[in-house]
C-alpha cells in the first residue's frame, strides 16, 4: 500500500475537467508529461504503427505478474475486437508475498481484475497510475475494518504494495494517457500471482502457506485462461466470497 502517496493531490488530478480541452492537452499542462511526451511519443507512436494501430484509436491493458515481476502491456484499435501483446515491462521491485492484499499495512501487491481510476503527473515517484483497489471481489473477502488503498504503478524503485516501474513508467504512462484520451475510460489491469498455467497453479498450491487461496486462485485463473485464449477484455462480478464470476457480454 503506497500510503505516502498524496491521496488528494492524486484524486484531484484524476479525470479532472478543463472544459473542452482534451484529456492528453490536459496532461501537458504538467512538466513532467510535457517532457515525457517530447522523449517518448514519437518512438511510441511509431511502435504502434508497426502493430497495426492508430494512435488516434489506440487502446490498452495490463497484465501484470507478481512472481515474474512482469508488466505486459496489450493493445488494440477501438474497432478491433481482440487485444494483441505490445511490450513487457519488468518490475523493478517487490513486497509482500504471495496471495491477495486483505488489510491495511500487509505490505502485499494486490491480486484480481482492477482498473485504472487515477492519473497523477505530480507523484513523488515521478508520475504514477493508481488501481482501483479494493474492489468489490476485496471488499467481500476480506474481514478486516481497513483494506488499505493508495496501490499504483509508479516510477522509481521501492514500493509496499504497488508496482514500481523506473523509467519505464514513461513509456506506460503515456500508453495510459493516450489510450484514456481516446475514449478508454477504464484500462483494465489484471494482477496474478504467477503465470497461471495448470501445472504451476497445482505446485503453488501444494504448498501448505497457499492453500488457503485454492477457490480464489482457480477463480483467476479462470479470467487468465479466457484472456489468454481470445485477448478480449473480461467481464466480471464477484461473489459473496470474493471470488470471481466471468460471463459474456
Amino acid at each position: 500500500m503506497c500510503s505516502y502517496l498524496s491521496v488528494i493531490s492524486c484524486f484531484l488530478i484524476a479525470f479532472c475537467s478543463f472544459g473542452q480541452t482534451s484529456f492528453y492537452s490536459q496532461q501537458l499542462r504538467y512538466s513532467r508529461f510535457e517532457s515525457v511526451h517530447r522523449e517518448v511519443s514519437s518512438f511510441l507512436i511509431s511502435s504502434l504503427k508497426e502493430f497495426g494501430i492508430d494512435r488516434t484509436e489506440v487502446q490498452i491493458l495490463f497484465t501484470a505478474f507478481k512472481e515474474e515481476g512482469k508488466l505486459i502491456c496489450y493493445v488494440k484499435n477501438k474497432s478491433d475486437k481482440s487485444y494483441k501483446l505490445f511490450k513487457t515491462y519488468e518490475i523493478c521491485s517487490k513486497s509482500g508475498i504471495l496471495g491477495p492484499k486483505t488489510k491495511q499495512g500487509d505490505e502485499q501487491v494486490p491480486e484480481g481484475f482492477y482498473h485504472i481510476n487515477v492519473f497523477n503527473p505530480t507523484s513523488v515517484f515521478y508520475l504514477s497510475l493508481g488501481v482501483n483497489y479494493p474492489n468489490t471481489a476485496d471488499r467481500s473477502r476480506s474481514k478486516a475494518s481497513n483494506l488499505g488503498g493508495d496501490i499504483f504503478i509508479h516510477g522509481d524503485c521501492v514500493t509496499i504494495g504497488c508496482l514500481p516501474m523506473e523509467d519505464k513508467i514513461k513509456e506506460i504512462y503515456w500508453l495510459a494517457v493516450k489510450a484514456r484520451d481516446n475514449g478508454q475510460s477504464k484500462i483494465p489491469v489484471y494482477i496474478f500471482p504467477f503465470e497461471m498455467s495448470e501445472a504451476n497453479l497445482k505446485s503453488h498450491l501444494l504448498k501448505k502457506e497457499y492453500r488457503q487461496w485454492s477457490d480464489f486462485w482457480h477463480s483467476l485463473k479462470i479470467g487468465y485462461d479466457s484472456f489468454h485464449d481470445t485477448k478480449k477484455a473480461l467481464s466480471f462480478k464477484a461473489n459473496e466470497l470474493g471470488d470471481y464470476l466471468f460471463f459474456n457480454e
